[in-house]
């Protein structure tokens, strides 16, 4: 077993629950012991998109946990948490309301390269404790701000002929149809975002830059890398494996979490000299990273291709 699960995470299930159940899963259809590891924390109170990779692909993981992810996220209006969620006692309010118009002229400042402060509860470590242990002890957490990108900030809109959205250029599309006066009680938006984004801390945001305070009542991940919600099976689809179901019906090879790196073919000489951890030198490859493929096609090796020379970077022992 070298490859991957995509789990649609349900609601409730914390991420290394969720790699518990494919360990289970795998023992019951008497795989026996699988290395298991998931490719990014998703909250129990999220949805969506999660790669677990097992066997050879765990050491994809890192690249995974680098990777861009894309959440459709709901702010609503009035009420701060003080997990920016739906759990946690109420922190603020406001009885201002914005405008979709009003939203629209703020998305730009959300778009491109920004700074943003980790929600107190979240996993970050501090001083070698997670933070939401010290809150949820009653500490006061001061988590300092962090470089993050939003790709892409939109609003599908309320109907087929409204809606906005920023780039990053930073430009917001038109809205058709709408002038955007009516008071809105909550919005959802799609982000596209680089790895270490919080979109708890971007929906706050977003909700202070229109004069109102704001939770998170609704993410889901709908892209992980190069993983999205086509290939992803439900908790139910997981478990019916199981009890008999059939590998491919639930699994991904390998090379699935590969398909955003070229593909080098390499001659036997070559495959064997990187299976042993050498330089091979004498190719003619453009320089940059490649995943190197034998004469069966099977993964070698992650490969960084440096004036003629092939490097291993992360072999796969397959």
């Amino acid at each position: 077993m070298n490859g991957w699960i995509i789990l649609d995470k349900p609601l409730g299930l914390g991420s290394t629950q969720a790699v518990g159940a494919v360990k289970r899963v795998c023992r019951e259809a008497g795989l026996g012991k699988v290395k298991v590891g998931h490719g990014g924390t998703l909250d129990p109170l999220a949805t969506g998109v999660l790669p677990i990779a097992l066997g050879e692909a765990t050491k994809l993981c890192g690249r995974m946990l680098d990777a861009s992810k894309i959440y459709e996220f709901t702010i609503a209006f009035g009420t701060e948490t003080a997990g920016l969620d739906a759990e946690g006692e109420i922190v603020a309010t406001s009885d201002e309301r914005p405008t979709r118009a009003e939203i629209e002229a703020v998305l730009a400042r959300f778009t491109g390269p920004i700074e943003q402060v980790p929600p107190a509860y979240s996993a970050i470590k501090i001083d070698g404790e997670r933070a939401y242990d010290r809150a949820r002890k009653g500490e006061a957490v001061e988590m300092k701000a962090r470089s993050v990108t939003i790709y892409s900030l939109r609003h599908p809109g309320l109907d087929p002929g409204s809606r906005f959205s920023t780039s990053l250029s930073g430009t917001p599309d038109q809205v058709r149809g709408d002038e955007g006066g009516e008071r809105l009680q909550e919005i959802t938006l799609t982000a596209h975002v680089s790895k270490g984004t919080y979109i708890r801390s971007l929906a706050r945001d977003i909700a202070y830059a229109v004069g109102s305070v704001g939770h998170v009542t609704m993410l889901r991940r709908t892209k992980a890398g190069p993983f999205d919600l086509s290939q992803a099976i439900s908790l139910d689809k997981l478990n019916a494996f199981g009890q008999g179901a059939a590998q491919s019906e639930i699994f991904l090879p390998l090379e699935a979490g590969l398909v955003d790196i070229p593909a080098l073919n390499l001659s036997p000489e070559a495959a064997g000299a990187i299976r042993q951890g050498r330089v091979w030198t004498g190719g003619s490859t453009d320089d940059g990273l490649y995943w190197g493929r034998d004469s069966d096609k099977r993964p070698v090796a992650l490969i960084e291709a440096l004036a003629g020379t092939l490097k291993v970077v992360r072999g796969f022992n397959l």
